[in-house]
């Protein structure tokens, strides 16, 4: 078998369905890009639906796939901490298991790293971007993005987009100051990558909202906190 050069993340929690999905169409997608040199890992945590059963099952039938369970509920940012301190590709990438992002950009998305870049993500807000999202999502989503970028005078448009690529030796020099270990890990990885002058490729996506997701006023509260909490840790605690 090729050395490893790519590996693919798929956090889920619960997503059974939506894994049945998402491997098989990664798994061919991946061929076409690194043909004989990729992993997909699933990076599951306290999933109760069948999820560790059916990742487990595949990975034992097919080499190109691994499971990393974990029985305790570690959040996005801490089973992406996980998965990438043990991959083996060194160009690290992950996307959200319902494939809300086209998997078709996948593509560009390694691309990106292989010219040079440290960073690339998928953008959900520029204006080439082909999106459908209820409109609380919308609001939400372009108030929060602002919001970073004013706060935290990040030039990206879409911080939280389910769709991101890595050097992984370049993320892993990051991680060790990354706090955040859920939903708000993603914007953090990329405001502390800019801080440290990592190179960061944004583009366009098309992206198709997932059943089920919604937002609350509590989840509102959570964004400004988390802006505002890593603002303070920047500019007074670590100065």
């Amino acid at each position: 078998m090729n050395e490893i050069e790519v590996s693919v993340a798929l956090p889920v929690y619960n997503d059974r369905a939506a894994l049945e999905v998402a491997i098989p169409r990664s798994l061919e997608a991946l061929e076409e890009i690194a043909p004989g040199a990729f992993e997909v890992i699933i990076a599951e945590d306290g999933s109760s639906d069948g999820s560790t059963e059916f990742a487990r099952e595949y990975a034992a039938r097919d080499s190109r796939v691994r499971l990393m369970h974990s029985d305790e509920r570690l959040g996005r940012g801490r089973a992406l901490n996980r998965v990438f301190a043990g991959a083996k590709g060194s160009i690290v990438c992950y996307y959200d298991v319902d494939l809300a992002t086209d998997i078709q950009h996948l593509t560009e998305l390694i691309g990106a790293i292989r010219e040079g870049y440290d960073i690339a993500t998928g953008s959900r807000l520029l204006p080439e971007s082909d999106i459908t999202r209820s409109g609380d999502r919308e609001i939400a989503s372009r108030g929060y993005n602002m919001l970073v970028r004013t706060v935290l005078g990040s030039p990206l448009h879409d911080h939280q987009c389910g769709f991101k690529g890595f050097r992984r030796d370049r993320l892993l020099a990051l991680l060790p100051s990354v706090r955040a270990d859920h939903w708000f890990w993603d914007t953090e990885v990329l405001v502390r990558a800019q801080k440290n002058g990592y190179r960061i490729r944004e583009f366009p996506v098309r992206w198709r909202q997932g059943p089920g997701t919604t937002v609350r006023r509590k989840d509102i509260a959570e964004m400004g906190s988390a802006v505002m909490r890593l603002w303070w840790h920047l500019h007074v605690e670590e100065g």
